[in-house]
């Protein structure tokens, strides 16, 4: 095997300190699960994972698993090779021991803190201190002993004790033949080692022996067990792997040779689903359970990655650690995929050769050693987290989590002994109790013992409720199903069906008290039903009893040892049920509490204002009796002291028990009756004390404790069993003073017991047992039990036999024994004396039929007459009979028959001797019968008596309705008439209404039957058999009638439908009404007034708020939509929740807000504001406060909690007391609401304007102008309008005056006051004004003429052109016209050229409109518009100035005017006109007008040839 330390380089030690270092450094710091690589140097895994048949593939860093992170360097690494060789934690993970080259065992305890260490030793001192190597370690089962396997052929135990600093001493040690290569310590006592020569072997440490369980050839490299350690593993230099079981636990997993690995193993780990092995070839190979490859990951071709030296296992096997060079490679077992993964692995620089593993038990650590001498700490957990910031939890695994208590430091490990995976875990029962899920497992634990279990359980979506009442068992209901579980079992305790869940229905008690001769005692009981309660015992799994009872049971609880039950019933009534005899007595009534007296069977009670108590339940009519003036509320027990803690009043008050008769019940369940009897001695005789000594002689009894038995029969007084038994002690103290023991045994001893207890024939048997023939039948003849006696002699032929016989009969004689002595008299023969004997016993019925049997007594007359007037005279009249019979006297035997009333044997003797008297005997016979009220036997003998009348009575007495009506319907109408109405009831009774209607109707009694179908509900046929035997008036007069008796009686239903089958239901309105039965009143109004529907409703709900039933008050208001008086019926009432439930749930979106208002206001104080603080009120309310004049509540609101509100209701205040008139005060209010403007501008809208001035002045000064304005708008109010116009020039506001002025119709001026102050403003003002101009017609005419005027005069020429331009009158055309003249005159003086031009072009159109055409074109030619001048003369049809004006200022435009001219005259067909301008187009007009004679005329007169030529073509062309 190659060394580790090969691959380090030659300068390695300082490089690697300082690496190693700042390395640590950094890890310290990190915060993540994995070291990422500030080290000098870090490296991914370049390993592949090959999937080989039925292998998974190893999927690399990327999944979720198992996170190391480094916590701490426990041993701080060499400067050199200084190999750790071996590691271990303790079971209990409270000790961590590490061991160096050196041979040193350091000892850390589990917070990392070194606390001790000691030095192993070689097997021979001789050899020296460095003659061997440490090659294995492990701790004990119980974490006091560590084992330490060494080369030098010795393995060591040493005890070191469960405190720090105990003596470390060897308590065991085991020589071998070969060196111990590998060691674990798996199972108590058993420690499994492998050999260098190839064993593997065990050592026990109890025997102090070793012997081998499997051999190899090959060196053992490795040994790791399974999860559970029940089984091991051993890895060999050749690579074998070889498996063993202790316990294979059912698996049926094969032993042996499991697989050739193909390298020694030296990194083996058994894991829960597979064994992973890992060596020098850089492969990881994960076998299945029979040695198949699953899955491999293969490193070989990474050159970073170095040989496998170790591995280990987390404690769930769920995850897998490989160390090798710089690297621990983490695989996690994946239940999806059914395959490892492999995490990120753990790479560190310089860390070298990792040569050591150890994982703690908890699997939270994992530490790792080094091979130059370093242990690193690292916190292993898939994930963390912290619970309600009182837990945290940590998962070490799938399986595995670990539960801390931040506040005390406290763990607990959950582990799930199958490997499921652990889904969430939650802490219940007052953060006492674990719980948690996993696929087909239930974890349960106590925090506080530390006791944790794991039962099957299947899935059901998470609808369990836990119940932890029980500090031992915890109880889970689902579906109907109670299943109970111990804290610390693995086994589901017990499951029941029950639907009553409440802890107070369910009393569990788990070995609670200790009993005799008793290991387990685990009892439950529960509900069946809510009157019948079940017990059961858990340890057998059976039922040991079920009491039904006659009400609703609403508590109950077992006594601490199972066999007593208490259960308390709706109606306050205690029972007590004794399970063992199955007996139940109820002890108490009006019971409002009750509990068991811990650590006893003490019962204490409350039955109304009497605390009860019951030291000896065993006499549960013995109770002692304190009384009360409050409530218990608590029962304590504790330092020998139990009192009952009762509240009175205010006050605590605590009643002392008496601990003495509680400690009896105690010693008696402890057995020991010695301590019983000497502490009932220490007490006076009472009725409990009385109770408990009948007790303690009960037992002492059945225990044979003799002595304590008398004792116990002489304090109560039994001097007869006191003195029985202490002969009986004498007997049994001389038997054990002779023969040793106690006594009790000898048969003399035991037979006495039985005479005791009253079993003579135990006692007989026991004496005939020993041949103690003489003991037995003196027992009987002391007893006097002769007949005994005497079967036990005649039994043992007895010598005395005649003579116990004889001095039997004389004893009876003596004793007046004389029907005993007769009988023995006949057993003997000896009738005659029998005869006499029984007479004189007073017994003649015997002596007749002993005379009856033996005819020699009846041919005896003597005998016979005395026998008949003995008979006669002890009115033994039939026996009497039968004798006279015998001896054939009829006559006497028949009188004597009639007198004995045997009227059986009377009628067969009268048969046969007196036929006449037999009718007579028959009715006799009736009669008796009737008068034994034997009615059925005796209608048949009146039948036969030919009685028919006492046959009816007789079978109506019997209930024989169908034989009653079959004798009936053989007699006269008139004699059943007054029978039938009595079955007809039995008919009506039965519900057979018409057979009953049937006989009624034989009977006459017609009224009967319609009562019957009227009581039965049936009112059809009732109103049906009414209606046809009598008148509907009648009818109705019945029926109201009927129902005014029912409504008497109560039975309202069948009075209502009688009142509404003859059509009257006001009147059953009205009864219900008057019964106050108004649901069912208001049933009726809906059905036959649904019009009053709602005004009843009210009707009702007033008449209950009087009578002070509000709910009910507030149902009919409601219902008649009126919940206002309901709020109102409630706020009267001051139940304020009610009004603002109501109001919230029926009133508009703001009433409940209202309501809540008022229910503050009526509070007042701090309690309205949490009241309108809980309803989130609080604004509004103090905002409807003030808007309502409430303003000292709404301060008051606003002082205790919104003081930022209180200017705002100042102001609110301040604006009431305005609009009350009170501006003095109001001006205060204003002003403590800083808001003073506010007062400026009321004192203002007041006209007071020197109050206004001066607050403006003192508290607003921006106010001192409104104040101005106000003053202007009074003074233009009062036409001042100079005045006005001053205070709003001093206030600096002059678009006010113009505002003013325009409002008055001042035009002028405010067109002044623009112009001067605001001239900004001018132009929108004049624009304004034309449109008021305008819209005012003439009136507006004037105005603008004016202004226009105005403006003219003022200089303002282009506004006065403006506004002469802006007149516009239809009916004054002259007056526009002027006013256009003016503003084109007013333009071509005063304004610019454009301005001039666009006034004349403005102008000139309405003139040449208005037909000035001259006026227009002199305009135009004004501004030299020489173009616009011609058109004007044009539209004028002026040609001649057209033209002239064109010739002489616009030549150019002569051609214009002339073509004008043309088509004006083409227009106005001047044809003549035209010739003398265009000769050529008068002609084609001539042409077109077909006037050819004038065409060559006119074409004649001219000189040019070109329009003669065109006359003439024009002429041809026509033609």
């Amino acid at each position: 095997m190659r060394k580790a330390g090969r691959s380090l380089p030659v300068t390695w030690p300082e490089r690697r300190a300082a690496a190693h270092a700042c390395c640590w450094q950094l890890l310290g710091r990190s915060a993540g699960c994995c070291y990422r690589g500030n080290a000098p140097r870090e490296t991914r895994s370049r390993g592949r994972s090959r999937s080989g048949p039925g292998s998974g593939s190893g999927s690399g860093a990327g999944g979720v698993g198992m996170q190391l992170r480094h916590v701490r360097t426990l041993l701080t690494p060499q400067d050199g090779a200084a190999k750790v060789t071996c590691m271990a934690w303790s079971y209990n993970n409270t000790k961590f021991a590490v061991c160096t080259v050196d041979r040193v065992v350091l000892l850390y305890d589990e917070h990392g803190e070194r606390r001790d260490k000691f030095s192993t030793k070689p097997a021979d001192a001789k050899y020296g201190r460095k003659s061997y190597v440490v090659k294995g370690m492990a701790f004990s089962p119980d974490s006091t002993k560590i084992a330490i396997g060494q080369t030098d052929n010795i393995i060591y135990v040493y005890k070191i004790g469960e405190e720090w600093g105990d003596k470390k001493v060897i308590c065991n040690k085991f020589i071998q033949t070969s060196a111990v290569t590998c060691l674990l310590w798996s199972a108590e006592n058993i420690i499994v080692f492998g050999l260098a020569e190839g064993k593997v072997r065990l050592a026990n440490t109890k025997t102090n022996k070793s012997t081998t369980i499997y051999g190899t050839e090959s060196f053992v490299v490795s040994l790791t067990s399974n999860v559970s350690g029940k089984g091991i593993l051993s890895g060999h230099a050749d690579g074998t792997i070889v498996r063993y079981f202790f316990d294979d636990e059912g698996s049926g997993e094969s032993q042996g040779k499991l697989v050739t690995h193909p390298c020694p193993p030296y990194a083996l780990t058994w894991a829960s689903n597979s064994v992973v092995a890992a060596g020098c070839d850089k492969k990881i190979i994960a076998y299945g359970k029979e040695g198949h490859i699953v899955q491999t990951f293969d490193y070989s071709r990474d050159p970073f990655e170095k040989e496998f030296t170790t591995a280990a296992t987390s404690p769930g096997g769920q995850s897998v650690v490989i160390g090798s060079y710089n690297r621990l490679r983490v695989l996690n077992w994946s239940p999806r995929r059914s395959a490892w993964e492999e995490a990120r692995p753990k790479e560190i620089a310089h860390l070298y050769t990792i040569t050591a593993l150890a994982w703690k038990r908890d699997g939270s650590r994992l530490c790792a050693g080094t091979l130059c001498g370093g242990v690193e700490q690292f916190d292993c957990c898939l994930r963390r987290s912290i619970y309600k910031n009182k837990f945290e939890m940590t998962y070490v695994g799938p399986s595995q989590v670990i539960v801390k208590n931040l506040s005390t430091g406290t763990r607990v490990v959950l582990k799930s002994h199958y490997g499921y995976e652990i889904e969430e875990v939650k802490i219940l029962g007052k953060e006492r109790y674990l719980v948690a899920h996993t696929s087909d497992t239930l974890l349960l634990g106590d925090l506080n013992s530390n006791k944790l279990s794991e039962v099957a359980w299947q899935g059901s979506g998470g609808n369990e409720k836990f119940f932890f009442d029980n500090e031992n068992v915890c109880m889970i209901f689902n579906a109907g199903e109670l299943t109970l579980v111990e804290y610390g079992s693995n086994e589901i305790l017990g499951s029941v069906r029950t639907e009553f869940m409440n802890p107070h229905l369910i009393s569990v008690r788990i070995n609670e008290r200790r009993q005799r001769g008793v290991e387990e005692n685990k009892r439950l009981a529960y509900l069946i039903d809510i009157k019948t309660i079940a017990a059961v015992d858990l340890v057998g799994g059976y039922n040991i009893g079920t009491i039904s009872h006659d009400s609703k049971i609403d508590w109950l609880e077992l006594n601490e040892t199972g066999h007593k039950l208490l259960f308390r019933d709706k109606k306050m009534r205690l029972q007590l049920y004794d399970i063992e005899s199955s007996t139940k007595t109820m002890i108490l009534n009006y019971c409002s509490y009750v509990q068991w007296v811990p650590g006893s069977d003490v019962v204490v009670a409350q039955n109304r204002n009497s605390l009860c108590i019951w030291y000896n339940n065993d006499a549960p009519e013995r109770v002692t009796m304190f009384p009360l003036k409050g409530d218990i509320v608590n029962l304590e027990r504790s330092n020998g002291k139990t009192e009952v803690i009762v509240t009175e009043g205010v006050n605590t008050v605590s009643y002392t028990l008496d601990e003495g008769l509680i400690e009896f019940g105690t010693a008696i369940d402890d057995g020991d009756y010695n301590r019983a009897a000497a502490f009932l001695e220490t007490l006076e005789m009472s009725t409990e004390t009385e109770a408990m000594w009948k007790t303690l002689s009960r037992l002492a009894l059945e225990a044979r404790q003799l002595h304590i038995a008398e004792r116990c029969f002489s304090a109560l007084g039994h001097v007869a069993k006191a003195r029985f038994l202490h002969e009986t002690n004498e007997i049994a103290d001389q038997v054990a003073k002779e023969y040793g023991g106690d006594g009790t045994d000898y048969y003399q001893v035991r037979a006495r017991l039985a005479m005791l207890e009253k079993n003579y024939k135990l006692a007989e048997m026991i004496f005939l047992e020993q041949n103690a023939v003489e003991e037995a039948m003196d027992m009987y003849q002391e007893l006097h039990m002769w007949d005994e006696c005497i079967v036990v002699a005649e039994a043992k032929g007895h010598p005395a036999l005649d003579k116990l016989r004889r001095g039997y009969y004389q004893w009876l004689l003596d004793t007046q024994q004389e029907e005993k002595a007769g009988e023995l008299q006949e057993n003997e023969g000896e009738y005659l004396a029998a005869v006499s004997l029984y007479l004189r016993a007073g017994l003649p019925a015997r002596a007749a039929r002993l005379a009856m049997e033996r005819d020699e007594l009846l041919a005896n007359g003597d005998i016979t007459n005395r026998i008949t007037t003995a008979l006669i005279k002890g009115e033994l009249y039939e026996q009497a009979g039968d004798l006279f019979e015998a001896i054939r006297n009829p006559q006497k035997a028949l009188e004597c028959y009639r007198k004995g009333c045997a009227f059986l044997k009377a009628v067969e003797l009268a048969r046969l001797t007196f036929p006449a008297e037999v009718v007579k005997l028959e009715e006799a016979w009736g009669d008796h019968l009737v008068q034994q009220k034997q009615l059925d036997a005796a209608i048949n003998h009146y039948i036969e008596a030919r009685c028919s009348i006492k046959a009816i009575e007789a079978a109506i007495g019997a209930r024989q309705w169908k034989k009653a009506i079959y004798i009936l319907d053989l007699q006269d109408t008139r004699t059943a008439a007054k029978y039938y109405p009595k079955i007809a009831q039995h008919y009506a009774a039965l519900q057979e209404y018409q057979i009953a209607e049937e006989l009624y109707s034989k009977g006459d009694r017609t009224k009967d039957a319609i009562d019957m179908y009227t009581q039965a509900g049936l009112w059809e046929q009732a109103h049906k058999l009414a209606t046809q035997c009598m008148r509907q008036e009648d009818v109705t007069v019945f029926y109201i009638t009927q129902a005014r008796e029912m409504e008497k009686q109560g039975k309202y239903r069948e009075a209502e439908r009688l009142y509404i089958t003859v059509e009257e239901p006001d009147l059953a309105i009205t009864m219900y009404k008057k019964c106050k039965m108004y649901d069912e009143m208001i049933l009726l109004v809906a059905k036959y007034h649904k019009d009053l529907l709602s005004d009843t409703h009210l009707h009702l709900g007033k008449e209950l708020e009087t009578e002070g039933r509000l709910q009910e008050a507030e149902y009919h208001y409601l219902e008649a939509k009126d919940w206002k008086a309901t709020v109102n019926m409630y706020r009267v009432n001051a139940m304020w929740e009610e009004a603002y439930r109501v109001a919230k749930a029926h009133g508009g979106a703001n009433s409940y807000k209202h309501v809540a208002y008022l229910w503050a206001k009526s509070l007042g104080g701090e309690a309205a504001v949490k009241l309108l603080n809980k309803f989130g009120l609080l604004e509004m309310a103090i905002d409807h406060a003030a808007d309502n004049g409430v303003f000292d509540f709404a301060f008051e609101l606003a002082r205790l909690s919104m003081k930022q509100k209180t200017p705002e209701i100042h102001f609110k205040y301040a604006m009431f007391l305005e609009d009350e008139g009170k501006f003095e005060e109001a001006e205060a209010e204003f002003i403590k609401a800083g808001k003073p403007k506010e007062a400026v501008l009321m004192f203002v809208h007041n006209q007071n304007w020197d109050a206004a001035q001066r607050v403006a002045e003192a508290h607003d000064p921006d106010s001192v102008a409104d104040v101005l304005v106000g003053q202007a708008r009074f003074a233009f109010e009062q036409k001042e309008f100079q005045k006005a116009e001053a205070f709003l020039l001093r206030a600096q506001r002059p678009e006010l005056a113009v505002k003013y002025y325009k409002e008055a119709g001042m035009w002028s001026d405010a067109l002044r006051t623009c112009k001067e102050y605001v001239p900004s403003r001018l132009e929108a003002l004049q624009e304004e004004y034309d449109r008021e101009a305008t819209q005012k017609g003439t009136r507006g005419v004037e105005g603008m003429l004016e202004q226009a005027r105005q403006w003219e005069q003022a200089g303002e020429y282009a506004r006065a052109v403006d506004c002469y331009l802006k007149v516009q009158d239809p009916n004054n055309s002259l007056l526009v016209e002027k006013c256009w003249l003016k503003a084109a005159e007013l333009a071509i003086k005063f304004l610019g050229q454009p301005r001039s031009v666009e006034v004349i072009r403005l102008v000139g159109p309405q003139l040449v409109a208005m037909k000035k055409y001259g006026t227009a074109a002199e305009l135009y030619l004004n501004l030299d518009l020489i173009r616009e001048a011609i058109d004007a003369f044009i539209e004028g049809e002026e040609w001649n100035k057209a033209k002239r004006v064109a010739k002489e200022l616009d030549p150019r435009s002569q051609e214009y005017v002339d073509e004008r001219y043309k088509e004006y005259l083409k227009t106005q067909g001047k044809v003549d006109s035209l010739v003398g301008v265009d000769v050529m187009a008068a002609l084609d007009m001539y042409a077109d007008r077909e006037q050819w004679e004038k065409c060559l005329e006119t074409a004649a007169k001219q000189v040019t040839a070109p329009a003669l030529c065109s006359a003439c073509d024009l002429s041809s062309t026509q033609n």
